[in-house]
C-alpha cells in the first residue's frame, strides 16, 4: 500500500534559499524574507469597518444543534472554531511547551533533525516555499508515524517524555478529527452506511495525519514578511491549535482577509480540499495566511487528518445528480499530494472535471466520459 511519505519523496521541494537562519539574531529583515506590498497588503485590514462586524464562527461541540451549526460555517466561512471539543488543557499545555521548547533550541541543534529534500518528517522550511520567490519568517516540524528518531537526535537523554507527548496528542486528537468528519457529513445528509471507507464502525480507523508544529519569531519589520504564505490543506480537515497570539487570516469573498484571533481553549477547524471534493464544492477549502509581529512569538499545531492514503475521494452520491454533476474527479490522497506539489493552489482545478457558467455546467470535453462514468455509479 503506498504510503504518504512515499508521496512526498516522489515531489520534493526544492528551495533556492535553504540555509535555515537564527532568526533571534537577525537586528533587520533580509532581502530574502522581504515580500512586496501587494503580497502584505492587509496587516491592518481587520480594523476595518468590514472585517470588524465578521468573525470567525464559534461552536460549542455540547450544542444539540451543532452539526448544522459546523455545516453553515463550513459553506460560508470554510473554517470554524471549536469550544468544548474534550481536549484536556493540560494536554495543549504540553504540545505548546513541546514546540516551546524544540524552537527554542539552537540552530545547530534544530538541524540534527533536518527534514530532507524528499522526505516529509523533521525540521524545516514550509513545503510551500518553493514556489514563493521570497522565503517565509517561520521554523516547521513535521511528524509523519513516530517521531523517536528525530527526537533522538534532539533529545538524547530524555526523548521519551517528547514521544509520549506527540503519542498522546495524536491519539485524542484522530477521535475528536473523527467526531468532526461525522458532524460535517451528517450537515450534508451523509450517513455511515453511505461512506464504506469510514470502516465497519464508522470510526476512520486507517485514517492518516501529520502533525506540524510551527514557529513564527518576532519580527524586526513585520509589514514586510509573511509567517506563511496564502494556501489552502491537502487534507480532508485540520484541526489547530494556536497559542495567545494573534497572526492566523483566512480569505473570505467580500471580505478580505480575516484574523481567526486565538480563544482560550478553543481550536480551529478548516475545510480542507479533500473535503472540498467530497462535498462537491459545496464545502470550500478556506485560503489562510500568517503575519508575524514586531515583539511576540507565536506557536502553533496543526493535526493535517486525510483518508487512507489509496482510498479514492470523489463527490459523494447524495450529492450529484441530474442538475449537479460531480465537479471533481476521483483522487486518492496520494495522487492529490502530487498534484498539489506540481500546481499548488491551481490543485483543485486541475482535478475539476465541470464548471459552472452562469448557473448552468459545462464539461471540459477532454473529461466528459469521467463524469459520465461517474454519474452513472
Amino acid at each position: 500500500m503506498p504510503s504518504l511519505s512515499e508521496a512526498y519523496r516522489g515531489n520534493p521541494v526544492h528551495v533556492l534559499h535553504h540555509k535555515h537562519p537564527d532568526f533571534n539574531s537577525l537586528q533587520e529583515l533580509p532581502e530574502s524574507y522581504a515580500w512586496s506590498t501587494t503580497h502584505v497588503d492587509d496587516h491592518d485590514h481587520t480594523c476595518s469597518n468590514n472585517s470588524m462586524k465578521e468573525s470567525v464562527p464559534v461552536i460549542d461541540l455540547n450544542d444539540p444543534n451543532a452539526s448544522k451549526l459546523i455545516g453553515h460555517a463550513c459553506k460560508t466561512w470554510g473554517v470554524y472554531q471549536v469550544v468544548n471539543h474534550g481536549i484536556p488543557i493540560s494536554l495543549l499545555d504540553d504540545i505548546h511547551w513541546l514546540a516551546q521548547t524544540l524552537f527554542s533550541l539552537p540552530s545547530h541543534q534544530k538541524l540534527k533533525a533536518a527534514r530532507s529534500p524528499d522526505g516529509v518528517s523533521g525540521y524545516g522550511l514550509a513545503r510551500i516555499s518553493s514556489f514563493f520567490p521570497k522565503l517565509m519568517w517561520s521554523e516547521g516540524f513535521t511528524i509523519l508515524g513516530s517521531p523517536l528518531e528525530h527526537f533522538q537526535n534532539l533529545w538524547p537523554q530524555d526523548y521519551d517524555k517528547y514521544c509520549d507527548i506527540v503519542v498522546q496528542y495524536d491519539e485524542t486528537m484522530k477521535k475528536l478529527a473523527g467526531k468532526l468528519m461525522w458532524l460535517m457529513l451528517e450537515s450534508l445528509g451523509i450517513t455511515k452506511e453511505d461512506l464504506k471507507w469510514a470502516g465497519s464502525k464508522g470510526q476512520f480507523e486507517k485514517a492518516c495525519a501529520a502533525l506540524q508544529l510551527n514557529s513564527y519569531p518576532s519580527c524586526p519589520d513585520p509589514d514586510r514578511a509573511m509567517g506563511l504564505a496564502p494556501h489552502t490543506d491537502s487534507t480532508l480537515l485540520t484541526i489547530l491549535y494556536q497559542n495567545n497570539i494573534s497572526g492566523l487570516q483566512v480569505q473570505r469573498d467580500g471580505s478580505g482577509w480575516v484574523t481567526v484571533p486565538p480563544l482560550p481553549g478553543a481550536l480551529v477547524i478548516n475545510v480542507g480540499d479533500l473535503l472540498h471534493i467530497l462535498s462537491n464544492g459545496l464545502y470550500p477549502s478556506v485560503l489562510h495566511r500568517v503575519l508575524v509581529n514586531r515583539t511576540r512569538q507565536r506557536f502553533s499545531v496543526a493535526y493535517l487528518y486525510g483518508p487512507q492514503p489509496n482510498v479514492e475521494i470523489c463527490p459523494h452520491a447524495k450529492l450529484v445528480g441530474p442538475t449537479q454533476p460531480p465537479l471533481y474527479r476521483s483522487v486518492t490522497w496520494n495522487e492529490y499530494l502530487g498534484t498539489k506539489a506540481k500546481h499548488f493552489n491551481k490543485a483543485l482545478s486541475s482535478v475539476r472535471v465541470c464548471t459552472p457558467i452562469n448557473g448552468l455546467f459545462d464539461v471540459n470535453e477532454s473529461h466528459k466520459k469521467v463524469v459520465a462514468c461517474k454519474w452513472a455509479r
